[in-house]
């Protein structure tokens, strides 16, 4: 699979059935078969042509996501910095420097051509849709995402035959008729191949006290279960992404979306099955889609739930354990018994601490599209979340700034009518609880943490806990990027 647009015979026989009219649908409902977009996409010239009239003969606006899907494995002809990272893989590396999985190949051969290739398919939008949006395929996107969804009715086998150019794995996430709970269209590549960021499979820990490479100031997310506790560090997770673990023993699949800023700790047995996860290589709205091995069906890694394949509307969302955000310090002084990933993982990275994703993360700028934008924060502020539903069945997603919370680290709210506070330790780990009749101190310092009466509360990662042993529980809550997490929830509770 040297190019990624390699024109065979086989696409001229597909254009030869469409113009026949073969295996068609009733005149009412009559659409290019999907072979035909295909054809669009050759490097010959007469053959994308002709593609291109016999597409526009039957045109609705509709069919634009399928020119923009070719159009965007095309580099443009002067892409701007922040277009060579949408268009390709990320130059951090997400699969390690010098580092390549089999079978994948980017960028392709002959860029000139591939440019002439996007100019002629974005011309033909314009034609099409009396749009004026040139080579801005952002653009493009919002403006389709902005209509009603009427996707062609082959889409699914389309965008298989697309994506297995890059890798043939991705076939088996779209197969014909495909259930799906997302807009398929948004589903867009991530630059890697399937798993080819490695998730990390039963990964090797160490003590605290063996793990003299971390410095107190080092960025982890810790999970404490049943009295275990496991630190993450992030310089090695955001190189893997997932981690399938089991910490006081739960099954966990820990998964980091970097580019929408999630760490969520997964339990990865469902409705009495057991699932093994990996990275499939597709993003939605940004957010990470994750698959399972058993059934290739695709989940949102944001949400827990399966959203395209054989899955859908089968299984219940996946079942979320807390995790805190915090310094390596913060976290071993709390919790002096702990285990933390070692840094003998099976590969070859530099794990050095904000190495990986350095770039992306010292912008506001994002690496894709995605169809909600909020202006109230920067696009990455870090927000502190609650899942709609995690309350009440009906209750609101909510956010929280964390520079708010830094701020205000005893910070109480109200959310339908329940009563909860917000403990923020000095190393900036945030815990949500359930605060009952009870109200605290809302000083600088938590240290000690004070209610209404004088009385000294305690602060752990199951509950705060009171002298007469009253316990007020913890919510599970996680933190994300404001427009990762805006982007799946729109109707998000802002609280500032």
């Amino acid at each position: 699979m040297r190019l990624l647009h390699a024109v065979t015979c086989a696409l001229a026989c597909l254009l030869a059935v469409v113009t026949t009219g073969a295996a068609q649908p009733p005149a009412a409902e009559a659409e290019p078969s999907w072979g035909t977009f295909l054809a669009a996409d050759s490097r010959d010239r007469q053959t994308s042509q002709e593609a291109l009239a016999a597409i526009a003969r039957q045109w609705r606006d509709d069919y634009a996501g399928l020119i923009i899907d070719l159009a965007r494995f095309h580099q443009p002809a002067r892409p701007s910095p922040s277009e060579e990272r949408i268009e390709g893989v990320d130059p951090e590396g997400a699969m390690g420097a010098g580092q390549q999985a089999t079978g994948f190949d980017w960028p392709p051969a002959g860029a000139a051509v591939g440019s002439e290739v996007r100019r002629r398919l974005t011309a033909f939008l314009q034609r099409q849709t009396g749009q004026r949006f040139g080579d801005d395929l952002r653009a493009w996107r919002r403006w389709l995402w902005s209509r009603p969804v009427r996707l062609h009715s082959r889409y699914a086998e389309f965008k298989a035959e697309l994506y297995a150019r890059i890798d043939p794995r991705f076939r088996t996430f779209f197969r014909p008729q495909v259930p799906a709970t997302i807009r398929l269209d948004e589903i867009d590549w991530g630059g890697v191949p399937v798993n080819g960021i490695p998730p990390l499979r039963s990964p090797r820990v160490e003590s605290a006290a063996d793990a003299t490479w971390l410095r107190d100031g080092h960025i982890v997310f810790g999970v404490s279960i049943n009295g275990e506790a496991r630190a993450y560090p992030r310089r090695i997770l955001a190189w893997h992404e997932l981690a399938l673990d089991s910490v006081g023993g739960v099954p966990l699949a820990i998964v980091y979306c970097t580019l929408c800023g999630t760490v969520i700790p997964y339990e990865s047995t469902v409705a009495g099955r057991r699932f093994t996860f990996g990275t499939s290589g597709l993003l939605y709205r940004s957010n990470k889609l994750m698959f399972d091995e058993e059934t290739a069906s695709l989940w949102s890694s944001m949400d827990g739930t399966p959203v395209v394949g054989p899955l859908v509307g089968k299984v219940p969302r996946l079942a979320i354990r807390p995790v805190v955000t915090t310094t390596w310090g913060d976290w071993r002084r709390a919790h002096p018994q702990t285990t933390v990933l070692s840094l003998q993982t099976g590969f070859t990275r530099d794990y050095g601490e904000g190495v990986a994703y350095r770039t992306y993360f010292s912008t506001d700028r994002t690496m894709f599209e995605t169809p909600v934008a909020d202006p109230r924060l920067r696009n990455k502020a870090d927000v502190v979340v609650l899942r709609p539903g995690v309350l009440a069945p009906d209750s609101p997603p909510v956010a929280i700034a964390t520079e708010t919370l830094r701020r205000r680290p005893v910070f109480p709210f109200m959310v339908d009518g329940r009563r909860l506070v917000v403990i923020t330790s000095q190393g900036g780990a945030n815990r949500v609880f359930s605060s009952g009749t009870h109200t605290f101190s809302t000083g600088r310092d938590v240290r000690p943490l004070v209610d209404e009466r004088g009385l000294t509360w305690t602060v752990s990662d199951e509950a705060l806990t009171g002298p007469d042993g009253e316990r007020l529980p913890l919510v599970p809550t996680h933190r994300a990027f404001w427009f990762g997490w805006v982007a799946q929830h729109p109707d998000t509770l802002l609280l500032q």
